[in-house]
């Protein structure tokens, strides 16, 4: 929708992670060398750990769209608590190998001849393990154990592990010392700075040919990375409603206050209070009037109360039109997913 309104050939800011959209920031940057040198290493763990959000999707997105024209076979495996065997029936699954009913036995034989006959071929099997957090230490032992897996000293199967700041706890654990002493390098992927992420903005909107329409004021990109903490994903959803909400107010120029708005909205739709920013403000404008030094403006009945019983009444009019213009928003959503229900049909 608003991609139309501002002439854009999509939308900047999706949540589906796309390689095209990859954003080079220097954390992403040192976390994509890192898989790099872990490639032509061609053994061991490479280790990627960073918050929710952060990017590590997105990163592997990256990663995969460079083995074009590579001698490697690589899967991506997103896990869940899945125990030892199911682990080796979801590794088995990702490299299109039967995996239902058979033993522990069956499953690592089968897994080491695909990877001894990709050997033969000249090729190296990578797996790709998402969400490794999920995992607990026996099935990360699991994935060691594939690693051993050899012909003439040389490694058939190499594993690298994305997750949050728990999978660096798991292998902190004492029973973990054989799998750390394979990991030949581990990155944590930070948020955004400040700097980042105006850059960050700029880069998603350039991707989709943005050429200036709508405008961001100097202040916006200060407030989205306050609002989301510097972390892609929250950036991503934040600066999405901001230009549907543009898009709906017929709007060419975003400023700080309609960061606020939009920010307040998602804050009261995941349940969170609005408070932030947004409650200071507005905590400090009740404050400023209350101890307004105007030389007895507000006794009663003089011209202090009068202007507070207009403030009220402003205050008043404006939740009113901010609650009509939020329904608008969740109508002209709502009529987004039917269309796109429609077109599924």
């Amino acid at each position: 929708m608003y991609d139309e309104f501002y002439g854009l050939s999509g939308k900047p800011f999706q949540l589906t992670p796309d390689h095209r959209f990859f954003f080079d920031s220097q954390g992403h940057h040192r976390a994509l060398a890192y898989l790099r040198y872990g490639l032509e290493q061609g053994e061991g763990f490479i280790v990627i750990t960073g918050g929710i959000g952060t990017g590590k999707t997105i990163l592997v997105r990256a990663l995969f769209s460079e083995l074009e024209g590579r001698n490697i076979m690589a899967a991506q495996l997103v896990t869940t608590q899945v125990e030892p065997e199911d682990m080796l029936r979801m590794v088995c699954a990702s490299f299109g190998l039967a995996h239902e009913g058979m033993n522990k036995a069956t499953l690592l034989h089968n897994l080491e001849v695909i990877a001894r006959t990709r050997f033969a071929e000249g090729r190296r099997i990578l797996l790709v393990v998402d969400e490794a957090q999920n995992l607990p230490p026996r099935s990360l032992e699991e994935l060691r154990m594939l690693a051993n897996f050899q012909v003439d000293g040389r490694s058939l199967f190499q594993s690298f592990l994305l997750g949050q700041e728990e999978l660096r706890r798991t292998l902190q654990l004492p029973n973990m010392e054989q799998l750390r002493q394979r990991i030949i390098a581990a990155y944590h992927l930070d948020p955004l700075s400040l700097e980042e992420t105006s850059a960050y903005i700029a880069f998603r909107l350039n991707r989709v040919g943005w050429s200036g329409d709508p405008q961001f004021a100097p202040e916006v990109f200060e407030l989205v990375h306050a609002r989301t903490g510097g972390v892609p994903r929250r950036i991503n959803t934040l600066c999405d409603r901001l230009m549907l909400f543009g898009c709906i107010e017929e709007r060419h120029q975003l400023t700080r206050e309609d960061v606020r708005v939009v920010a307040a909205e998602l804050e009261q739709e995941s349940g969170r209070p609005a408070g932030g920013e947004v409650g200071a403000a507005v905590a400090e404008s009740g404050t400023a009037a209350a101890t307004d030094p105007g030389g007895g403006g507000l006794t009663p009945g003089g011209l202090g109360e009068r202007l507070s019983s207009l403030e009220a009444e402003v205050s008043r009019l404006r939740l009113i039109v901010m609650q009509e213009r939020k329904l608008l928003r969740k109508a002209v959503l709502l009529q987004l997913e039917l269309d796109a229900y429609d077109d599924l049909d």
